[in-house]
C-alpha cells in the first residue's frame, strides 16, 4: 500500500503526450490547445464609442449646457471619417468608431438635437470628462500579444476571443481514446431487471460520461465475468487500439478479484496496486502495451473517487494540460469528519453558504462507498490526512469535483 501522493507522481510519469490535429473552431469546445493563441490585430481596432450619443471635443462642452452642430453620423460597421472641427458633433452609435479628433462621448440621454436654419445642432445637458465612454484602440489587447497558451482548454467562455482573431480553425491535442467495461457475474446492463443477487451496471456509463466530460472518446465494452480466460480476452480486445483502460471491480482479495492476474499474465508492467486511500484501497495501474490501464473498485464512489485522481489525470496530461491535479479550495465544515488511522480519507461533501456567507462543506453521510444515492450530490472532496479528523466549524482542504 503506496501513499496517495506517491501514487500520483508515478501516474504523472507514465502519462504519454498525444498527437495533435487541426480542427474547426466551431468542434473545439472541451478541446486543449497545441498552439498559442494570438491577436492578429489591436483590440478594438479603433477607438470604440461605448453607448449611443454624441462625439464631441469635451473641451466644447465643460461648461454645458453647449449647442453643437452635428455634421455627421458614426454607426457600427459604417464610421464617419471626415476631418471633425471644434464647435461640432458627431451622432454615434455603441460600438462605432469614434471620429479622429473626437475625444469623449455623452450618453443620448443627456442631449437634446434640434434643427434649425436648415442645419441639425444638438444641446449638450451636461460635461463630460476626456475620455468618458471611450474604449481606445488596443486597450484591450495589443496585435501579437497571446491571449491563451498551449495547454489552455477552449471553453464556452473565451471561444469568442479565439474568433475574434481569425482562428476558423485551431491546433488541438487529439482526444484520448478510453475503453471501459466493468467486470463480475452480479452485474447486469442498465435496461434489463436484476435478478436475485443482482445488481445494474452504473459504473460503466458515470465512467464513460466523466472521461467524455475531460475531451476523452470513449466505448462502452460489454461487461467481463468472474473467469480468468474470458477476462483476459476482454482485456486484450479492448486494450487494442486505445490509448487508456479503464475496468472495474475484481481489485481486491476475494476469491474471484481476478483483474491483476488477468494483467501480469497478459504481460503488463503493474505500477501499483494499492493506495492509501479511502475511499479506493484496492486500485491497480498498469500499462499493457502501449495502453494505460487503470483497474478501479467495483463499488460505485470508489471507482468516482480514484476516477478522479488518477484518470482524470491521464486524460488530461495526454493532451497536454500543464496542471492535472484536481482543483483545491478551503471550506468550513458543517459537521465533524473523522478520517481512517492508516489512510488518508476524502469525504464526499455538498457544498453552500453558511448563516455568515462561507462556503460550507457539507459531509454526505452515506452507508458507504457503494452509496451511489448519497455521493450523486457530491460537489467537493473533504481532504483529511492520515490519522487525522475536523471538528465542525473548522477550516479544511477540499478537493473540487
Amino acid at each position: 500500500m503506496i501513499p496517495l501522493i506517491n501514487a500520483l507522481k508515478i501516474v504523472a510519469r507514465k502519462i504519454p503526450r498525444l498527437g495533435n490535429e487541426r480542427i474547426g473552431l466551431g468542434d473545439a469546445v472541451g478541446r486543449v490547445l497545441a498552439e498559442d493563441i494570438l491577436a492578429d490585430g489591436d483590440q478594438p481596432p479603433f477607438d470604440r464609442s461605448m453607448m449611443d450619443g454624441f462625439a464631441v471635443y469635451a473641451s466644447d462642452i465643460a461648461n454645458a449646457p453647449a449647442t453643437l452642430k452635428i455634421v455627421g453620423e458614426s454607426a457600427a460597421g459604417r464610421g464617419w471619417h471626415k476631418k471633425f472641427r471644434r464647435g461640432e458633433a458627431v451622432r454615434i452609435m455603441t460600438g462605432a468608431p469614434v471620429p479622429t479628433g473626437a475625444d469623449t462621448v455623452q450618453r443620448v440621454e443627456l442631449t437634446r438635437s434640434f434643427f434649425e436654419g436648415g442645419n441639425e445642432f444638438v444641446e449638450i445637458l451636461e460635461p463630460a470628462i476626456k475620455g468618458m465612454s471611450i474604449v481606445k484602440k488596443g486597450s484591450e489587447i495589443r496585435r501579437g500579444k497571446r491571449l491563451f497558451s498551449v495547454g489552455d482548454r477552449v471553453t464556452p467562455q473565451n471561444i469568442a476571443a479565439l474568433a475574434a482573431f481569425g482562428y476558423a480553425k485551431v491546433l488541438v491535442a487529439k482526444r484520448p481514446r478510453v475503453a471501459i467495461f466493468g467486470t463480475g457475474t452480479e452485474i447486469v446492463e442498465i435496461g434489463k431487471r436484476p435478478g436475485a443477487d443482482q445488481i445494474r451496471n452504473s459504473n460503466s456509463i458515470t465512467l464513460a460520461a466523466l472521461s467524455a466530460s475531460f475531451g476523452a472518446t470513449a466505448e462502452i465494452f460489454p461487461n467481463a465475468k468472474d473467469d480468468l480466460a474470458s477476462l483476459k480476452k476482454q482485456i486484450k480486445s479492448a486494450v487494442r487500439g486505445r490509448d487508456i483502460l479503464i475496468t472495474t471491480g475484481g481489485v481486491s482479495v476475494g476469491k474471484y478479484d481476478l483483474t491483476k492476474a488477468a494483467l501480469t499474465e497478459l504481460g503488463a508492467e503493474i505500477f501499483f496496486e494499492k493506495v492509501a486511500l479511502k475511499p479506493g484501497k484496492p486500485v491497480i495501474a498498469a500499462k499493457l502495451g502501449k495502453t494505460l490501464v487503470f483497474s478501479l473498485p467495483g463499488n460505485p464512489v470508489s471507482a468516482a473517487v480514484t476516477f478522479y485522481l488518477f484518470v482524470r489525470a491521464a486524460i488530461l496530461g495526454m493532451q497536454g494540460v500543464r496542471s492535472t491535479g484536481m482543483r483545491l479550495g478551503t471550506a468550513v465544515l458543517s459537521d465533524a469528519v473523522k478520517g481512517a488511522k492508516d489512510r488518508r480519507t476524502l469525504a464526499a461533501a455538498h457544498l453552500a453558504n453558511d448563516d455568515l456567507g462561507r462556503l460550507a462543506a457539507i459531509p454526505l453521510r452515506g452507508k458507504g462507498s457503494s452509496d451511489l444515492v448519497s455521493f450523486a450530490r457530491a460537489e467537493a472532496l473533504i481532504d483529511l490526512e492520515i490519522g487525522t479528523s475536523a471538528e465542525a466549524d473548522s477550516l479544511v482542504q477540499i478537493l473540487y469535483l
